[in-house]
């Protein structure tokens, strides 16, 4: 079986930051090579910071070689799979459809997800799963509002 804490965090990251980052630039002028470049900007920039993050915390638990590189790239290859995700999906919609289908796409993911963390802790999947969607969807509507802040007060510049 999937040693689901070797990638639960770099998945994690990568949903959130995605459906934010989505949501947020598609309140000014939704261009689609504004939110890919900054979906791939992430993918491999906060990836990379990350997954070096997660080496060197492994690292200083005395972890085995082993488990610390299978950690590191565990959460590479998943935060930068799941991030070309969210890149094709802004490829195939328009902005607009865009933050839906990603909106959706992440929280069936963090659901999924969510629900695999409960079962593998032996803890109420329900609880699990409704906390962390409500944790996203306050993302979602956080970078909303930023990103429409941000759009009136450069119009009003």
């Amino acid at each position: 079986m999937v040693n689901i804490n070797k990638f639960s965090m770099g998945a994690t990251a990568a949903i959130i930051t995605s459906m934010g980052l989505i949501a947020g630039l598609t309140q000014g002028d939704g261009a689609k090579t504004g939110i890919i470049t900054g979906l791939l900007i992430i993918a491999i920039a906060d990836n990379i910071s990350d997954s070096l993050g997660i080496h060197i915390y492994k690292e200083s638990e005395g972890a085995s070689r082993q488990d610390i590189n299978s950690f590191t790239y565990g959460n590479f290859i998943v935060r930068l799979f799941l991030a070309f995700t969210f890149v094709l999906i802004v490829l195939l919609f328009s902005s607009h459809a865009a933050l839906i289908v990603s909106s959706i796409w992440g929280l069936v993911l963090l659901a999924i997800l969510s629900y695999l963390i409960a079962k593998s802790k032996k803890t109420n999947p329900l609880r699990e799963v409704v906390w962390h969607l409500v944790v996203a969807l306050i993302v979602i509507a956080a970078s909303k509002l930023l990103g429409n802040l941000i759009l009136k007060t450069i119009i009003h510049l």
